[in-house]
């Protein structure tokens, strides 16, 4: 597989908390650092049927309504990465889900405090990044 065949793209989202602490420029020069280039930034107030929409997997969970509650009507940064390994590179970079968990170096374990508000939210898989980047993003303005 050539390196150019692993070019990948994801989704990222900034939560309130990360806007609010104002930490959404060192989060971005992380990913930068290593490698990742911005295809397109959205910041914006999240209106609570696209909150919804992007939690729709977790819909029935006991966490649900808490995580759509920490971004409705709250200003966050949306952004699609393209690079080699793109999800994977990010999903490491932004460490565990749990601040607690998340190992020294990475996002979350430097920077989060709360399970809920944890800074950032990355997609998982390739099939999320489909899902998810549609949610807030045409395919025209990710034309490079």
């Amino acid at each position: 597989m050539s390196e150019r065949s692993e070019i990948e793209r994801t989704f990222v989202m900034l939560k309130p908390s990360c806007i609010q602490r104002g930490l959404m420029g060192e989060v971005i020069s992380r990913f930068e650092k290593k490698g990742l280039k911005i295809l397109q930034i959205k910041i914006m107030k999240m209106p609570r049927e696209k909150a919804e929409e992007l939690y729709r997997v977790h819909e029935g969970k006991p966490f649900y309504q808490g995580l759509i509650n920490a971004i409705s009507g709250k200003t966050v940064a949306l952004m699609v990465l393209e690079g080699r390994r793109a999800i994977s590179v990010v999903r490491k970079l932004i460490g565990a889900t749990d601040p607690a968990q998340a190992e020294a170096g990475t996002i979350r374990g430097d920077l989060a405090i709360d399970l809920t508000d944890n800074l950032i939210h990355a997609s998982d898989s390739p099939e999320s990044y489909e899902r998810e980047h549609r949610i807030f993003f045409t395919e025209e303005e990710l034309e490079t």
